[in-house]
């Protein structure tokens, strides 16, 4: 990690520290813009922390679903979804906990308490009405950030959230594409819930800081892998490409 550092002490204000109050897949800060953190990438936004924080944790429940997937999954086209929420998932929380350090952002070890539900529901699932609310969850989820991802790409200035953006971009589209091509998605179902998300009180849309002394969870990627991490600002390729201890 010595590398990222090059150029220039990391400055960092402690009130990057504060960990989001409020996280949901259709909520944003209300204060996005206010600037926390002064860093040698540029200045770091309470929407930009907010958004790491978000990719982390929606590797959190989604990288266990696709585990989930290959072993309940009945159709091809859900078996096919299921890799690629793995492979996306794995790569993603590689840049996560390398920007988290270099940001000095504390992300989480678990989902929020609404992801952990959406978990529950499929974990309870057998046969066909896995699939279907399998494409059906995630189809949603997905399609709520990707607006998220969007804004924060067109607005961030730092430039370790803007290459976390582009990749989540990718990861997302990609995502979403493979939901769709399972057939099961009921687009107008879809469509009212991203317009129309549930009241939730902030307690269930923020997954909880991590306990002090609680070791990272690593999303481990498949042996197949074809996703890999794009090299950051002031990273070797040696560097992006180093494997990460397995933790899961």
């Amino acid at each position: 990690m010595g590398t990222l550092f090059v150029g220039g002490a990391l400055s960092v204000t402690l009130a990057a520290l504060a960990y989001p109050a409020m996280l949901g897949v259709n909520t944003t800060s209300s204060s996005g813009t206010l600037i926390i953190a002064q860093t040698q990438w540029g200045p770091l936004t309470e929407a930009d922390r907010d958004f790491v924080v978000k990719v982390r944790a929606a590797g959190l429940w989604e990288y266990p679903v696709g585990q989930m997937g290959l072993k309940k999954g009945q159709s091809k086209g859900v078996l096919i979804a299921s890799k690629h929420l793995i492979d996306g998932h794995a790569a993603l929380d590689a840049s996560c906990r390398k920007i988290s350090t270099m940001l000095n952002i504390t992300i989480p070890n678990v989902a929020s308490p609404q992801q952990v539900g959406f978990v529950n529901t499929l974990a309870a699932d057998q046969g066909r009405q896995f699939d279907t609310d399998f494409a059906n969850i995630l189809r949603v989820t997905h399609g709520s950030i990707f607006n998220t991802i969007a804004k924060i790409r067109s607005t961030t200035k730092n430039t370790v959230v803007r290459a976390l953006a582009d990749q989540a971009n990718a990861t997302v589209l990609d995502h979403i594409t493979v939901m769709e091509q399972t057939g099961l998605v009921n687009f107008d179902q879809v469509l009212f819930q991203e317009t129309t998300p549930p009241k939730l009180p902030s307690t269930d849309l923020t997954p909880p800081p991590p306990a002090a002394g609680q070791p990272e969870i690593v999303l481990t990627p498949p042996v197949d892998s074809t996703t890999q991490p794009p090299v950051l600002p002031g990273e070797s390729s040696n560097q992006a490409a180093s494997p990460s201890p397995t933790v899961r």
